[in-house]
């Protein structure tokens, strides 16, 4: 084989070596504007929280878009309707027939939902919710096992269901929240990981987003509410009226 037949052999190899070098770096690049794009976002909400106010004003049609900071539950997570220190994980506290869970929904919180109700000689027939919301995953399932169980949900006065706890509310036979009750949506993230390549990061979230569409359908709920959840970014929380929780068939009674 002649010299030149040698290289044009091992042209197609430097070039296939060539292109994975590229795609690398590429990728490292996405990786790197995604971590910055965070970090930048975190000091600016450090910096310039959000203008809205806190859960201690009171709603009106038009004005629904109030605080929201996760990242500093369980501590004060919520300055409003009687928050307090909030759990890290759902607690269950049962009293006669009804069951409340209170506390953040973390990861795994519904399989420890399930063995609960296991243990219980006698099953719950409500399930009261005040939670500032956490794993959407975890809510669906919940959600889920109250609809199979029969149960009903309720959001009590001066109690919040917020984030991803609407979907717990949502498994409910019959779904009644107080007139103080705070019942409110929001963007989630899906467990994204600024890690990962964006189209990854897309695709997580269309995926979840899809998952909750599925879930809201089964559920009987109007695929109406997640036109204020999308619009409303993760810093912010958009509380629903008495009206809109008709409207979107979230209660079955005021």
């Amino acid at each position: 084989m002649s010299n030149a037949d040698a290289k044009a052999v091992k042209k197609p190899k430097s070039s296939t070596l060539m292109a994975i070098k590229f795609m690398l770096f590429v990728q490292l690049g996405i990786a790197a504007f995604l971590v910055l794009g965070d970090l930048m976002r975190s000091s600016i909400s450090l910096s310039f929280p959000s203008r809205a106010p806190t859960l201690e004003r009171p709603i009106a049609p038009g004005d629904q878009t109030r605080r929201y900071q996760p990242s500093r539950a369980p501590v004060t997570p919520y300055t409003g309707p009687d928050v307090g220190p909030m759990a890290a994980r759902l607690q269950f506290e049962r009293n006669g027939d009804l069951l409340r869970l209170t506390g953040q929904i973390a990861p795994g919180d519904a399989q420890r939902f399930e063995t609960y109700l296991q243990e219980q000689l006698n099953a719950p027939t409500i399930i009261s919710l005040h939670s500032p919301g956490g794993s959407v995953s975890d809510a669906l399932q919940i959600g889920r096992v109250i609809r199979d169980r029969g149960f009903e949900t309720s959001v009590d006065a001066e109690h919040i269901c917020l984030s991803a706890c609407p979907y717990v509310f949502a498994g409910g036979t019959d779904r009644r929240t107080a007139q103080t009750g705070y019942i409110g949506v929001h963007q989630h993230y899906f467990g994204e990981n600024t890690m990962l390549p964006a189209f990854i990061a897309v695709e997580d979230i269309q995926r979840g987003q899809g998952e909750v569409m599925t879930y809201l359908d089964e559920m009987g709920i109007s695929l109406k509410l997640m036109q204020p959840a999308l619009l409303t970014p993760p810093d912010e929380i958009y509380i629903l009226t008495a009206d809109e929780l008709r409207e979107y068939q979230l209660v079955t009674e005021s």
